[in-house]
């Protein structure tokens, strides 16, 4: 057993799932070792409130069968050892998920995602879901029925949303990896917030099988990391083919590469960089510096850049809103205390007081707003104007 000195220094160290796969398999430390110093993080954190439940002793004892399956020289899979949060709307069997909803408050997921099965499969270890917006619907993670989740860097500013538990609990190495999902940004946006990997795949490339849906035709799970290559390695083992959404991509991709592993093969890249984005006047100008810098690099470094214009900006957002909440009416209709949800302890005069002292009560504010204006938008009145 290794000094917890070493151990802390080690893991405070951490740069990437290879470099710590190494210190795995060269028996420098071991899985008990890196959940038992997770965990004390974890705890040492808890004000930040990016977690909803912590797996303490099942991740425990998961680690423990690695390190014997590692010792006994079984076969390891790719994502061995590796710390994974996933966000509260990830099936997970046997666990809570809740989509940071007083309506799912305590119901228990009878099966696993597709993501999580196959980050099983790979050795990974789970140890806890995040706290995210509720339903997904938010971009400052202070949308849920736990409360607020706080930007690790400063607790004065948001995390982000509405995947900003996964996004703190890597910002404030808690985890290694999160896994998130995205509707209009929210993988990419916390990340950004917190200073890290934000990475949606392209839609149909991840099995949306075992994700608690806000807008089905939007919906993707993303991956949330320190680098670029953390990312690329975990998307390679959840993405691909499955026969439980019709939705995902028959094809299986071959393994991502950044843009400086590509480069070694492929000398120059056409990128393309939209202007009118870049000279909005809603864009920071730090942000707007940055790009620039990069663009500039680009360029001396071979790449070709390209400047475009996207015509349809400013109907982007309004689209959205039309759509993905024209979705979420359809979607959360479901949970009405029967099927699934909160059911108020209070009798009820009729089935039409029933469903809405139900949904009354455990949808919040911003859940009731989307769901009203997506059943706007698909009345019969309204269908052809906006819909």
């Amino acid at each position: 057993m290794s000094e917890p000195f070493l151990i802390n220094t080690i893991l405070l160290q951490f740069k990437s799932i290879s470099s710590y796969q190494k210190d795995l398999f060269g028996n420098i430390i071991s899985c008990q070792e890196t959940v038992g110093h997770y965990l004390e993080k974890i705890e040492a954190s808890a004000d930040l409130n990016a977690f909803v439940e912590v797996f303490k002793e099942e991740a425990l004892d998961r680690a423990q069968y690695l390190d014997n399956k590692r010792k006994e020289g079984l076969p390891c899979g790719k994502l061995h050892g590796v710390i994974i949060s996933i966000k509260d709307v990830i099936c997970y069997k046997d666990h809570k998920v809740t989509a940071g909803s007083r309506m799912l408050h305590d119901y228990i997921s009878i099966y696993n995602s597709t993501v999580v099965e196959r980050l099983l499969e790979e050795d990974v270890i789970i140890i806890g879901n995040c706290n995210c917006d509720e339903f997904a619907m938010g971009n400052t993670n202070e949308n849920s029925v736990y409360g607020r989740v706080k930007n690790a860097r400063d607790t004065s500013k948001v995390s982000g949303g509405s995947s900003g538990g996964s996004a703190v609990a890597v910002q404030a190495d808690l985890c290694m990896v999160s896994i998130g999902s995205d509707t209009g940004g929210s993988v990419r946006q916390p990340a950004d917030f917190c200073g890290i990997y934000g990475f949606k795949p392209s839609y149909g490339a991840v099995s949306r099988h075992g994700l608690l849906a806000y807008a089905s035709s939007f919906d993707q799970i993303g991956v949330i990391s320190k680098n670029q290559e953390d990312a690329a390695l975990v998307f390679d083992v959840i993405h691909g083919p499955d026969p439980f959404d019709i939705t995902v991509s028959s094809k299986k991709h071959s393994p991502m590469k950044t843009l400086d592993e590509a480069a070694k093969n492929t000398p120059s890249y056409k990128i393309g960089l939209i202007r009118n984005l870049i000279d909005h006047d809603s864009l920071d100008p730090e942000i707007k510096a940055s790009i620039l810098s990069l663009v500039a690099r680009l360029k001396t470094e071979g790449h070709e850049v390209i400047e475009i214009d996207l015509n349809q900006v400013d109907y982007m957002v309004p689209t959205y809103y039309i759509l993905t909440t024209a979705e979420a009416s359809s979607n959360l209709s479901r949970y009405d205390g029967i099927r699934f949800g909160y059911r108020a302890e209070e009798p009820s005069q009729n089935i039409s007081d029933f469903y809405k002292k139900n949904r009354s009560i455990a949808f919040s504010k911003e859940v009731k707003k989307r769901i009203m204006l997506g059943t706007f938008v698909l009345s019969e009145g309204y269908y052809d104007a906006y819909y």
